[in-house]
């Protein structure tokens, strides 16, 4: 699949199958190849897009600040590159930062919303504190932040039950330069709060949580929710839902997805 190129940079993406189109946004040191296993499983059925958001995998980076608007942006453009005008999208954390800006910015476009271990509150004071230490850290030695930044997303236990997926996920996010990686945090730390969009759209929400989610608060997240009245997958385990808890989710999914038709 040749790449695009969007306000000069990179842009790298999959399209593969037919039917009602899939969108899969990856979350924060990731790429479009985390969705592998669910683009397989769908694909029979579905039209799946993914892509590499701006600063990671192939696509290139706009400027210092990522925010979640500039990547909701940036998949405006290769939606109606790819002349899709209405889509189920499914978010990983940041991902699912992105898939609510879309859905805010561009409501018409979006069928279904599914936030993974990913939430529509904006970060706390403590959590923008957290983003500009990670900032520093990556501006030491960005190398060393992401080493030690994705063992952590998993929950305890499963560090040891994902060595080779840790030391996979690791190695693509050692491709990233600096810049992508700071972009990123500056965009989530500044990004608006969208309870209010998750709450009130129109639309079929799923949201996926992980009860020992060690970048979430799971209680504030169950909150968020039921608040909004979403549909809710609770997984007992970290971040990684989608390598935690493959074959669940996936069985989650398939039962979500379908029916959520336009």
């Amino acid at each position: 699949m040749p790449d695009l190129v969007y306000k000069h940079l990179n842009l790298h993406y999959s399209d593969t199958g037919h039917g009602e189109t899939m969108l899969l946004i990856h979350g924060f040191l990731e790429e479009l190849s985390m969705w592998k296993r669910v683009t397989a499983y769908f694909e029979p059925n579905f039209r799946v897009v993914s892509l590499d958001l701006l600063g990671h995998g192939k696509t290139g980076n706009l400027g210092y600040i990522h925010s979640m608007e500039a990547q909701a942006e940036m998949v405006k453009f290769l939606l109606d590159e790819l002349q899709i005008s209405k889509c189920i999208v499914i978010g990983h954390s940041m991902g699912g930062y992105v898939a609510l800006a879309l859905a805010d910015l561009f409501p018409e476009m979006v069928s279904g919303l599914c936030l993974m271990n990913s939430s529509s509150r904006e970060d706390s004071p403590e959590k923008k504190t957290n983003r500009d230490r990670g900032i520093k850290a990556v501006k030491q030695n960005h190398r060393t932040f992401i080493k030690m930044a994705i063992p952590n997303l998993f929950s305890a236990d499963n560090r040891d039950v994902f060595p080779a997926k840790i030391k996979e996920i690791t190695r693509e996010a050692l491709n990233m330069g600096p810049q992508g990686i700071i972009a990123a945090l500056e965009g989530m730390k500044i990004r608006k709060d969208r309870f209010s969009v998750l709450k009130e759209i129109n639309i079929p929400v799923l949201m996926i949580l992980g009860r020992k989610d060690t970048a979430l608060d799971f209680d504030q997240l169950l909150q968020e929710a039921e608040s909004a009245r979403a549909e809710k997958i609770i997984f007992g385990d970290g971040h990684m839902s989608y390598i935690e808890n493959e074959e669940a989710l996936i069985e989650g999914l398939s039962k979500w997805a379908p029916i959520k038709k336009p």
